[in-house]
């Protein structure tokens, strides 16, 4: 019985401190209902308070409101993907002028 009041107690604090650190990592935006501080208050409750900041607290989208980002099909629909295809061949052709240019310069020390 008393290692069972000591695991209980131990993951009561655990789940407090959890809790605290959550709600201060969490922007104010995805807050839902109370202010920060009085969920912090409310999680100091063992167990129950912590289970409540966790399920009623939060946003658990994470987004804060705001409008989801559009997600894209395939990779090719994204035009960041796009961007860096071209942005990637670019910097190929360059490393290939790049390249041929040393060769030409090694081969003129060569050739003297």
């Amino acid at each position: 019985m008393p290692r069972l009041l000591l695991v209980t107690v131990i993951i009561a604090i655990a789940l407090l401190i959890f809790a605290l650190v959550d709600i201060s990592l969490t922007p104010s935006k995805s807050v839902k209902s109370l202010r920060k501080w009085m969920w912090a208050i409310i999680v100091i409750i063992p167990i129950v308070g912590p289970a409540l900041w966790f399920v009623l607290g939060r946003n658990r989208s994470g987004r804060g409101g705001r409008v989801s980002p559009i997600i894209y099909g395939a990779p090719d629909d994204d035009p960041d993907f796009l961007r860096s295809l071209k942005r990637d061949e670019e910097q190929e052709r360059r490393i290939r002028e790049l390249e041929e240019e040393l060769n030409k310069l090694d081969d003129d020390d060569a050739a003297k």
